[in-house]
């Protein structure tokens, strides 16, 4: 779409809505949003917060369902513990959720950004719902900026920005919570207030940052800040669905009066799609804005200015711009197939490799500097190195056989056996002894059992060093 299609005037996009002309920030009052998709936004937005708080206290198979523990390196999703060695895991699993955004992108827009981004989530719903709650909506917001600080708007400022600390101060602990765990949060909390000066600081910081987050910096973050928003430019194309005026039905615009016969568009240039927009933008000057987030405050506000003056909804709706100049319908590209067949793949090798991935796993290495003895049996050994991890939250007695060459024996040095923490590492140092018969050459390859209980749980090879035949 090209500005000339419905734009008469030349003022197309030649401002920013929250910059003034001596460039400072012009603060943004959007009218409290209603209608059909707003509710649908409200219920969905509220399930997820439910889950964003609750999640560090849930638990699947005994440990939380998301942790994401990044001074100890290990991260637990859904229940299941991942260590530094499941990392081409967690890379691909990255990889294959980076390729879905940009297929759900490429398909329909910025719906991510309107609908599930945490910013949207907890700008609209949580501290400008505090905010209308206090305030009113925008015409009364105006006017008590504009006010002298008398008692009204004392202790309803005063009530606000204390509100916003203690939400920004709850979503900082249920953040960390998610970094630490519940039980680790709860420790810090129930103790002495001088054992965690150090994280406490840090706390006090990061309620900082997320209260001038949401009470000043705000819609900045989504177009200025946010690499995702950069992004969209290079992802849309004319066939994906996003938030689009109808300028084919629309234009030309014009006031509607009284009595009179309509030789105009549909839009009645009421700006009640500008006046409810978030971050300030008029969806008329093209559907593809850097600035718009999809969060469909503007359809709704459209859609009920049509019901008002009889008039079929949709003028605002999901669409393509493809859509809108041709009356086409959706379609799926060739870029969305080839995203399509992409993203089929990657889950693929993502689900096998998490299906055979093991809940113990060992890794064994020959000890550094140390060559194969022999000894006064006619028996060769090796000394090595043993690191097991368990990704359980089960306790595990291990004991050590080798399974290839059967004839093999292994002894622990320094201790009678093994036992592996929940959740933890164990680590060990044993002799593995192989006779001269079952050797066939210098540079052998053994396999090793690790047991617990008689049960095979986890193996591992390594290379035996021997005489030369």
């Amino acid at each position: 779409m090209t500005p000339t299609q419905f734009k008469p005037d030349d003022a197309y996009r030649d401002t920013i809505s929250t910059v003034g002309a001596a460039g400072q920030r012009v603060w943004l009052y959007p009218k409290k949003p209603t209608g059909r998709l707003y509710r649908a936004r409200k219920g969905l937005s509220y399930g997820l917060l439910a889950v964003l708080f609750a999640g560090p206290w849930l638990r699947l198979n005994g440990l939380p369902l998301l942790m994401w523990n990044l001074p100890a390196r290990k991260f637990i999703i859904l229940g299941q513990i991942f260590w530094p060695q499941d990392f081409f895991i967690l890379l691909l699993a990255t990889l294959t959720f980076l390729v879905f955004i940009i297929l759900f992108t490429v398909v329909y827009g910025r719906v991510f950004c309107g609908w599930v981004c945490p910013q949207t989530i907890f700008l609209e719903m949580v501290f400008r719902r505090i905010e209308y709650w206090l305030e009113g909506d925008a015409p009364q917001q105006k006017a008590l900026d504009r006010a002298d600080w008398d008692w009204n708007k004392t202790w309803r400022k005063t009530t606000k920005h204390v509100l916003f600390l203690a939400v920004s101060f709850l979503i900082a602990n249920t953040f960390l919570a998610y970094i630490i765990g519940s039980d680790a949060l709860v420790a810090i909390v129930t103790d002495p207030l001088t054992a965690h000066l150090g994280g406490l600081a840090a706390m006090v910081g990061f309620t900082g940052v997320f209260y001038a987050v949401f009470a000043r910096f705000r819609e900045q973050v989504c177009t200025i800040v946010c690499p995702y928003g950069r992004l969209q430019g290079v992802l849309l194309d004319q066939d994906s669905l996003v938030v689009a005026y109808d300028y084919q039905r629309g234009e030309p615009r014009a006031k509607l009066h009284k009595n009179q016969a309509r030789t105009a568009g549909d839009c009645i240039d009421c700006h009640q799609c500008v006046q409810v927009c978030p971050t300030g933008i008029d969806i008329r000057n093209g559907a593809t804005q850097m600035e718009c987030v999809n969060c469909t405050a503007c359809i709704d506000a459209c859609d009920a200015i049509m019901d008002l003056v009889k008039l079929p909804q949709g003028l605002i709706r999901h669409a393509s711009e493809n859509g809108i100049a041709n009356g086409t319908k959706f379609r799926f590209t060739g870029r969305v197939k080839a995203l399509s067949g992409g993203l089929v793949l990657l889950l693929a090798v993502l689900t096998g490799l998490l299906v055979s991935r093991a809940n113990v796993q060992a890794t064994v290495l020959r000890t550094p500097g140390q060559l194969y003895q022999k000894t006064e049996r006619g028996t060769i050994t090796n000394l090595y190195n043993i690191s097991i991890i368990n990704k359980t939250n089960r306790r595990y007695p291990i004991t050590l056989r080798i399974l290839e060459p059967a004839q093999g024996q292994i002894s622990l040095i320094g201790t009678a056996g093994l036992k592996l923490p929940a959740q933890g590492i164990t680590e060990g140092v044993f002799f593995a002894e192989l006779p001269r018969t079952a050797l066939h050459r210098t540079n052998q390859k053994i396999r090793i059992g690790v047991f617990s209980g008689g049960q095979l749980i986890s193996e591992t090879s390594t290379k035996f060093l021997g005489p030369s035949q």
